[in-house]
């Protein structure tokens, strides 16, 4: 095994204890602090605007993560953004609504920073021929983070319509410990130079110098976002914003507080998460796997498969669903009687589609913006967590059947966006593979007639 791809596992198992602490949370997290105001009156923390806040904050400082990489490098970033994490996570031992708050735009600056550093580090252990499997490896190793901390989170809270103060306690404790681990595994991270050429064609790619500058790095994310390509890109990075706030901190505790689901519907929530996790880790595996393959046919035909696979699980969970069910308890049904299989069963398939999007992404922009990887993952980040923050501030407002509305127009703009930008690339390669063919028969070319002419 190259040190390369020992860099990507170890950094896939990084963000694996790291987000098994935080993703676990945020699933889990209105459910949580639902109980914690019914115990103490005073508390009035509100998990929707927590995460509301934590990715407006994300999207802000993602315009000063390039500045910051160049500074602190992408290892630096990432244990940077690491010690936020762990801040958040052990702020809900002591709960106060103004510490949460503190907590939840801390965390989105220090997101701005992993995230921005995962992407370039990435990018610097990658070439033309890894870059879609090292992609798939490391989003299926991150993803293994909810189906394990929300496979814990089921069995704490079996049997409970109520979350105690004693349970409480026992899950931060532990989500605590695991994000502690992944920040050894940060630590252990090798540095790693790119290798000169990711991509042979030629892209909207802005240059930038090895050695830049805060300013310029700014300047660059500017002038970078300003491209037809990425302007076309945004709106499918919005469309997994939007997604992500759904599935993350929406649908799970929808199933929870729809009590016609039974007396485990609380259960559920982190079984949902369960779900949503296998869903993406085996999305992650198959296209890490079959990485050479979707390089050469071209990511496009993955990412309408997640397309048609979402387009789904949103029409199931409309029928299975409560229209109020974002909202809080609830005894409404929806079309049919609500089933905590089909509830499963949309899990996985919400999990599986974000695989198959956020996958073909990290390639994208690891192959297309090889040269200028830290300001292309800035604004994917900057684009995705704006949508994300949009998502959860109306959550709380809009009806399960409104937010399932906004995600079907969105998905399929942000669809037809990445296709157009993956169908103009390869007509780039076409002509280039032409031009090439041309280059080197036009000395050959030269030579016959001149030894026609010779002859004659």
């Amino acid at each position: 095994m190259d040190r390369k791809f020992i860099n990507v596992i170890l950094l896939g198992f990084g963000f694996m204890f790291v987000f098994t602490a935080f993703q676990t949370m945020g699933n889990i997290e209105k459910t949580i602090l639902d109980s914690i105001t019914q115990d103490d009156p005073n508390f009035v923390g509100d998990g929707y605007t927590s995460l509301a806040i934590i990715y407006a904050t994300l999207a802000l400082c993602n315009w000063m993560a390039p500045s910051i990489i160049t500074i602190t490098g992408p290892r630096g970033a990432m244990m940077i953004g690491a010690v936020t994490y762990l801040f958040f996570i052990i702020t809900f031992l002591f709960p106060r609504t103004w510490l949460l708050y503190v907590a939840s735009v801390m965390i989105g600056a220090g997101a701005a920073a992993i995230w921005t550093g995962q992407g370039n580090y990435l990018t610097l252990n990658s070439d033309a021929e890894t870059i879609s499997r090292n992609s798939g490896v490391f989003w299926a190793m991150l993803q293994c983070s909810l189906f394990f901390g929300n496979l814990f989170v089921f069995i704490k809270f079996q049997g409970k319509t109520h979350i105690d103060l004693e349970t409480r306690n026992v899950v931060f404790g532990a989500l605590t410990a695991v994000c502690v681990v992944g920040m050894v595994f940060l630590m252990m991270l090798r540095p790693a130079r790119r290798t000169p050429v990711l991509d042979d064609v030629k892209s909207e790619i802005v240059p930038v110098q090895e050695a830049e500058g805060p300013m310029e790095a700014f300047r660059g994310a500017l002038r970078l976002f300003c491209t037809g390509d990425m302007i076309l890109l945004s709106a499918a990075f919005v469309y997994t914003g939007v997604e992500l706030s759904f599935f993350s901190g929406v649908y799970s505790p929808s199933i929870g507080f729809t009590l016609a689901m039974g007396d485990n519907a609380k259960q559920l929530v982190g079984l949902s998460g369960v779900f949503i996790g296998l869903g993406e880790v085996l999305g992650g595996a198959l296209f890490g796997i079959l990485g050479s393959k979707t390089t050469r046919w071209g990511r496009d035909p993955v990412v309408i498969m997640g397309y048609l696979i979402h387009m789904t699980s949103f029409f199931l969970i409309f029928i299975n669903l409560p229209n109020a069910a974002p909202f809080g308890d609830t005894m409404d049904v929806s079309y049919i009687g609500p089933s905590p299989y089909l509830a499963m069963f949309c899990s996985f398939l919400l999990g599986f589609g974000d695989a198959c999007y956020n996958t073909q992404i990290y390639s994208i922009l690891g192959g297309k913006y090889a040269d200028n990887s830290t300001s292309a993952f800035a604004l994917f980040k900057f684009t995705q967590s704006l949508a994300a923050a949009a998502c959860f501030f109306y959550s709380s407002r809009a009806p399960l059947s409104v937010q399932l509305g906004v995600l079907a127009i969105l998905g399929s703009a942000g669809t037809a966006a990445f296709c157009r930008v993956e169908w103009r690339a390869r007509a780039r390669a076409r002509a280039a593979a032409l031009e090439s063919i041309d280059d080197k028969l036009s000395p050959a070319t030269h030579s016959l007639a001149d030894n026609t002419l010779h002859y004659d």
